[in-house]
């Protein structure tokens, strides 16, 4: 295979190839399911010893999973999985052989009506608004990526020629990405993800993949405010519309406008939080770039209330409100669920420690002081975020020391609040040191604030 281009030999061996999933978690489950219907020869390669495999497929699990793949005629690599980490155990010529769910899904899709959503901050928000614009004027949309269905789960509904498919991809998904969507969008970015990617300028190579392989015929959208989104957008050889600025959508005392219409007031929304102006807009931008169609906006922008784990209220107990942002993995996302929640708050802070910078986060709970009644600090990143708030001269803050879960987090922030305020789980770390992930911290938030 050396010197060969992934497309040269992979379109000459379409039967009965000896097929490796590397990393088996959803991503892997759903590579499993379409290579094995083709006929193909499966061998999950996992560092888990412990996977449950499926029976049909032979395992190669534990700490050398990644050697020796060689042998294989395709390597489908979980976004988990960096290219580099294969090629390192075996050469880099092996990565001639290294596809993914999401390249696959681009090769075999049946329509090319497909719209890609990327950056740091309201990618999922974004994809949904987009999905819920197309529906609501009558096109038939198909959801997938990052968001949580793998995009090959998406052929099992039966993709029409003329239906769209919209798509959130991350990083890990773009950093070897061969491919490009009809209309590529980039939303707010900021440096993220240092724990996997080495450098901050590889966050960003990763995302402008997205966009360098678009045709002059594409169109790239991007967040006019933001540096990294333009320039990211900027690798698209095809038309760029910025939002938040004309000729893409934008705010204007207090209106959503496009193309010179209000489409409602911002007090029409029912989304919570200015940061999501920005997600409609580029939501917005999207649509009119297929169907001007200012009911079906309307529609969406004056009804849907976020996606799960975003800013969600999930209820009131003696006259104190609940809010879960557990999907806020950073302090950007803590920063905007400050902003949008207005009654006095007990916020939630902490988690799996990354090494991200911390002094924005504090200049925000200094400048927010005022709606800010205290922060309860728990997880592995307790002691630095101590460090963080006392450097800032910031003392409004306790940490839950003795916390072994979220029942401890939500019985300790029941005791601070009364009634008229807020308490705000939104972490700003990632969920690892103490859940497997932010779908499992939020679900134990809610089981939590049930138990009240």
């Amino acid at each position: 295979m050396r010197g060969l281009t992934f497309h040269s030999w992979y379109w000459g061996i379409l039967e009965g190839m000896k097929v490796a999933i590397v990393g088996y978690g959803n991503q892997g489950r759903a590579a499993y399911e379409y290579w094995s219907a083709l006929g193909h020869d499966i061998t999950v390669c996992d560092g888990d010893k412990s996977l449950d495999v499926p029976g049909e497929a032979e395992a190669r699990l534990g700490p050398d999973h990644l050697k020796n793949l060689a042998e294989f005629d395709l390597i489908v690599r979980s976004p988990i999985v960096r290219p580099d980490k294969i090629a390192a155990a075996n050469n880099e010529e092996i990565l001639s052989k290294v596809t993914s769910v999401t390249n696959e899904f681009f090769r075999v899709c049946p329509t090319k009506n497909i719209i890609g959503v990327t950056g740091t901050k309201g990618k999922g928000t974004t994809t949904t608004l987009i999905a819920a614009m197309l529906e609501a004027a009558g096109k038939r949309v198909h959801i997938a990526g990052n968001i949580g269905t793998p995009p090959l789960d998406l052929l099992k509904e039966h993709i029409q020629p003329d239906d769209w498919v919209v798509l959130e991809l991350a990083n890990f998904q773009l950093i070897d990405f061969r491919y490009a969507p009809k209309i590529g969008v980039c939303v707010m970015v900021k440096p993220e993800h240092l724990d996997w990617h080495p450098t901050i300028d590889e966050y960003f190579f990763a995302k402008k993949q997205m966009f360098a392989r678009q045709k002059a015929d594409n169109i790239a959208i991007y967040y006019h405010k933001n540096k990294y989104s333009a320039d990211i957008a900027g690798a698209s050889p095809g038309r760029k519309i910025p939002y938040y600025h004309p000729p893409g959508a934008y705010v204007e005392n207090d209106d959503i406008i496009i193309d010179g219409q209000s489409i409602c007031s911002t007090g029409e929304i029912k989304l919570l939080g200015r940061h999501n102006w920005q997600n409609i807009c580029a939501a917005l931008s999207v649509l009119w770039q297929i169907e001007k169609n200012v009911a079906a906006a309307r529609k969406v922008l004056t009804t849907f209330k976020g996606l799960p784990f975003r800013i969600e209220l999930r209820g009131e107990v003696e006259g104190v409100k609940y809010y879960n942002d557990s999907f806020a993995s950073g302090p950007g996302a803590t920063i905007a669920a400050i902003e949008a929640v207005p009654e006095p708050k007990i916020l939630l802070v902490g988690g799996y420690d990354r090494g991200i910078a911390l002094s924005e986060l504090a200049d925000a709970l200094i400048n927010n002081d005022d709606t800010i009644k205290t922060v309860l600090v728990f997880g592995a990143s307790s002691n630095r975020i101590a460090e963080e708030l006392r450097r800032a001269k910031y003392h409004n803050f306790k940490i839950l020391k003795d916390a072994k879960g979220m029942d401890d987090i939500v019985l300790a922030a029941k005791k601070e609040a009364k009634a008229g305020d807020a308490v705000v789980l939104s972490p700003g770390f990632a969920s690892f040191d103490m859940f497997k992930n932010f779908e499992a911290r939020g679900h134990d938030f809610n089981r939590s604030v049930e138990k009240l």
